[in-house]
């Protein structure tokens, strides 16, 4: 009995530590921002450069999620599949890197702010 029950502290304890490390994202007030700030310039229509060439809209969750014209950017619960993460993380071709051109890349902070949240199921919240 005492061996059952130290077991299910350690177990109790590895979940609740599991869920302490990872703090759930929104997209509202955790992804957007990001957007906002670092992609919307070439993503939105009707002039955004990046839209022109590949019709990824960033202006709503709804747009984002909608993808390219060549399919969906995010594969909600994966972000080492979504190509949205490979593209701000540096995992495709360094010509490819986003944001393009002069901008610096995002922080390690705002990476792992938007593979949380792909890797949490990209909800609307």
């Amino acid at each position: 009995m005492k061996r059952l029950r130290m077991l299910f502290s350690l177990v109790l304890f590895t979940l609740l530590a599991g869920c302490a490390s990872k703090p759930r994202m929104s997209f509202q007030g955790d992804v957007y921002p990001i957007l906002e700030n670092n992609c919307l310039a070439c993503h939105r229509p009707p002039q955004g450069k990046g839209y022109l060439k590949t019709r990824l809209n960033m202006q709503s969750y709804e747009t984002l999620m909608q993808g390219t014209l060549y399919g969906p950017v995010i594969v909600p619960g994966d972000s080492r599949r979504s190509i949205f993460n490979m593209l701000v993380e540096g995992r495709a071709d360094p010509s490819m890197r986003m944001p393009h051109g002069r901008a610096e890349p995002l922080t390690p902070a705002q990476t792992r702010v938007l593979q949380l949240w792909v890797d949490q199921g990209a909800r609307n919240n």
